[in-house]
């Protein structure tokens, strides 16, 4: 699970990205909200965590901003923020959810994991004659399990999420290896792993842009 947290205060951002390393969540933090364009076409997030109070832009036009550009990522206020009436702004413009501060930080992750699976539009999927299990981590053909290596997983999810889309190789380079030097034929060798185990024609090549789970 991949977050993008967008919080000036440099304590409150050190204090969550480590604890959520401890929960298994990677966070991509922003401090400065002018590299949201930039950060928003590299990778792809399961969840994304604004403040409303911030140094060049309001967490509230952001969120417009992002609902506008056609981004459909969940997305979680966090804010001091209290009145009915900034929650209300909120929820107009797009947020899914609203935490006011000071949180306990075991309730953040079970609301930022709570987002993260209506993305996934349930946890249990079936493509033909196969059964997926998104919280097991399993694909079943009728009592037999079928194995996946782990990467080969990251990649199938991730054209699940965005099923029916075209997903360009470099939104998978970022989102499996972000901080590693790999190229196209990396992709190409696990998309060649998960055609051996799904549906024939279920996954789209579009040469020079990507592929889509059909």
């Amino acid at each position: 699970m991949r977050i993008l947290l967008i919080e000036d205060d440099r304590i409150l951002g050190e204090t969550l990205k480590d604890y959520l390393k401890i929960e298994a969540i990677e966070t991509v933090w922003l401090y400065d909200e002018r590299q949201l364009p930039k950060t928003i076409k590299k990778y792809e997030f399961d969840v994304i965590v604004i403040d409303l109070i911030l140094k060049f832009t309001s967490g509230e036009e952001i969120i417009a901003a992002l609902r506008k550009a056609g981004i459909e990522t969940p997305i979680l206020v966090t804010t001091a923020k209290k009145s009915i009436d900034d929650k209300e702004t909120c929820f107009l413009r797009g947020a899914d959810d609203y935490l006011t501060k000071p949180f306990e930080f075991k309730e953040f992750v079970l609301r930022l994991k709570a987002l993260s699976r209506r993305k996934h539009i349930g946890n249990i999927i079936n493509l033909g004659e196969l059964i997926v299990n998104l919280d097991a981590k399993t694909i079943h053909k009728g009592n037999n399990e079928i194995k996946l290596s782990k990467k080969a997983w990251e990649v199938f999810i991730l054209l699940l999420k965005k099923r029916g889309e075209i997903v360009d190789t470099e939104t998978i380079l970022n989102y499996i290896w972000p901080d590693k030097d790999v190229g196209d034929e990396i992709v190409r060798a696990y998309i060649k792993e998960l055609r051996k185990v799904l549906p024939s024609d279920s996954i789209i090549t579009y040469p020079g842009r990507g592929y889509k789970l059909s």
